[in-house]
């Protein structure tokens, strides 16, 4: 199966199935995916997401001001059911140590850590989900890097599949980067934030999951410490596990 789906409107949508998990078992392929900002589908991406994939359902991470901004493109014709779930969504109050000082890892820990809520109802909309979903950001790096991580690393894959994963934006980094760009409000907030923020390197994950094992002991309790029950976590394994 192939997993970057060759969408004209997107640099970045993936298929996470395949990967091996806990207990042999696998991912399942056509089921959850990746993706990076959807508002620049074609009509005929929507037509093959739709009908050649099966999607019915959209988790958009993306702000409120974002979607003020950018709008969902054609995803508001209401083929899809559309779920707003922001990572964060205005202004995010400072920690206590210089926001400079933060490598890239340590702000996904920090987004992991103040988006607890918001990335519990990513996981329970996923496994209610009784149809193919994609979940996405704006470059598909970050905020979706963060889910893809919770949701690896819940199910049991090993965290050097999840590391190449992350890693693998770096193929179509450039282009991702090159279409913000041309966009006023991205092209502000990217000449802010510091350089390794535009890159997708194997030890910014690496950095995060060990972050996270050091607060949580592993991924499976942090999931269960943002709210996410057992039968809701055996539902996923349920719907993504083969």
């Amino acid at each position: 199966m192939k997993r970057l789906i060759d969408l004209q409107g997107c640099n970045n949508f993936r298929d996470l199935g395949g990967y091996p998990a806990a207990d042999g078992r696998k991912l399942r392929w056509r089921v959850v995916f990746r993706s990076d900002a959807l508002h620049h589908l074609t009509p005929e991406d929507v037509v093959r997401m739709r009908d050649e994939l099966g999607i019915r359902d959209i988790v958009d991470l993306r702000s409120t001001g974002e979607i003020r901004s950018d709008g969902r493109g054609p995803l508001e014709d209401g083929a899809f059911h559309l779920h707003h779930l922001p990572l964060f969504d205005g202004q995010i109050a400072e920690p206590p140590q210089a926001t400079e000082k933060l490598t890239l890892a340590d702000r996904y820990f920090l987004m992991a850590e103040m988006a607890k809520d918001a990335i519990a109802r990513v996981v329970v909309t996923l496994a209610e989900s009784s149809a193919p979903a994609v979940y996405h950001c704006a470059a598909g790096k970050d905020r979706t890097g963060v889910i893809s991580a919770v949701l690896l690393g819940l199910l049991g894959v090993k965290d050097e599949i999840i590391v190449a994963d992350y890693a693998a934006t770096q193929e179509n980094l450039d282009a991702i980067i090159e279409r913000l760009m041309a966009t006023g409000g991205y092209q502000e907030m990217l000449e802010a934030l510091p350089a390794d923020t535009l890159h997708a390197e194997p030890e910014t994950m690496i950095s995060l999951l060990n972050q996270v094992r050091a607060r949580y002991g592993s991924m499976r309790e942090y999931v269960r410490s943002a709210g996410v029950g057992d039968a809701q976590i055996a539902r996923l394994e349920s719907r993504l596990l083969a």
